[in-house]
């Protein structure tokens, strides 16, 4: 795994900036203890780069959810517009900065991804059904860009799930730098193989099509349609069932190395993680044994689904 650090976007309240309209900041243990050490952040703040100083009012978004004004909850000032033309301009330039992803913040009118209250126009209950004026414009000029929300990190899941993402992104950009060839993509779609396996089946099927017609598409229209499909793939939850389903494919590679006994403690292993009484890394590390062990195949041992982000972070722990 290569030593560089990530370049990740954030809203500058995560990582401890005094910028939200209160004067105070959202910094989260994670992002700022196990993740920080492996990240060079990439900080924004809407509010404050648009103009509008600590402390201020709170705004919201108000009205249509397709298109809703921004506006102070006492005032009324609309921020409408300035806030619209900043974000363009602020998201374009973050989409050619070399990105690996970005973590916004949860609830925001302006960072927010998912479900930010939405107010009727002539008052009354917020609705959960939009999305910050500045995360929209950022998902649209990078629609390929890892985001995620702080508060959905709080699910060990969903937060393995981004780290996964930004480190396959980190290597997918190091292959674009250093190796952008059909041979490049056939080595890099080989060493994931498991990875893609894991979260969805049917788009890394797809994404091989893409693969074997390296050398005979257009380079430009093949990686950019092989990135969607990665990225689309990433987005879909690594379940336990699907992660059994990878445990089995790389057992198959020790077949004729294991005894029995060995053999049914690794399948016992896997069975439980299946049922969820024991964490990944358990059957992850009592394969990675016997691969080591047994001389097995440099294939599958060079499989980032093996080994997909420092150890360190501890996400493969939880059950």
């Amino acid at each position: 795994m290569s030593t560089d650090r990530l370049r990740i976007g954030i809203s500058a309240c995560l990582v401890g900036h005094e910028v939200r309209y209160n004067g105070g900041h959202l910094s989260d243990g994670f992002i700022n203890g196990a993740l920080a050490p492996y990240v060079d952040w990439v900080t924004v703040c809407p509010e404050v780069e648009v103009g509008m100083g600590v402390p201020r009012e709170e705004v919201r978004l108000v009205a249509n959810p397709a298109a809703p004004r921004m506006v102070g909850s006492r005032s009324k000032t609309d921020h409408t517009d300035a806030m619209l033309r900043w974000s363009e301009e602020r998201a374009q330039a973050l989409a050619g900065e070399n990105l690996d992803g970005f973590l916004l913040t949860a609830n925001s009118p302006s960072c927010g991804l998912l479900r930010v209250r939405l107010y009727p126009s002539a008052g009354g209950t917020p609705s959960r059904s939009g999305v910050g004026l500045f995360a929209r414009a950022l998902t649209g000029a990078a629609p390929d860009l890892p985001v995620e929300e702080n508060g959905r990190l709080r699910d060990p899941r969903l937060r393995e799930n981004f780290v996964e993402h930004i480190f396959v992104r980190r290597r997918w950009r190091e292959l674009m730098a250093t190796n952008p060839t059909p041979r490049g993509l056939v080595g890099f779609h080989s060493t994931h193989k498991f990875t893609f396996l894991a979260h969805n089946p049917k788009l890394y099927r797809e994404m091989g099509r893409i693969v074997a017609d390296a050398g005979r598409q257009p380079w430009g229209l093949l990686s950019q349609h092989y990135v969607e499909l990665m990225t689309t793939a990433l987005k879909s939850m690594a379940t336990p069932r699907k992660h059994t389903n990878v445990l089995h494919h790389v057992m198959g590679f020790l077949k004729g190395y294991l005894d029995e006994d060995d053999k049914r403690e690794l399948l016992g292993t896997i069975e439980s993680y299946r049922h969820e009484l024991v964490p990944l890394i358990v059957p992850i590390t009592l394969l990675s044994h016997h691969l080591r062990h047994h001389g097995a195949d440099d294939w599958v041992r060079q499989q980032t689904y093996l080994n997909p982000y420092p150890g360190e972070l501890m996400l493969r722990n939880h059950v």
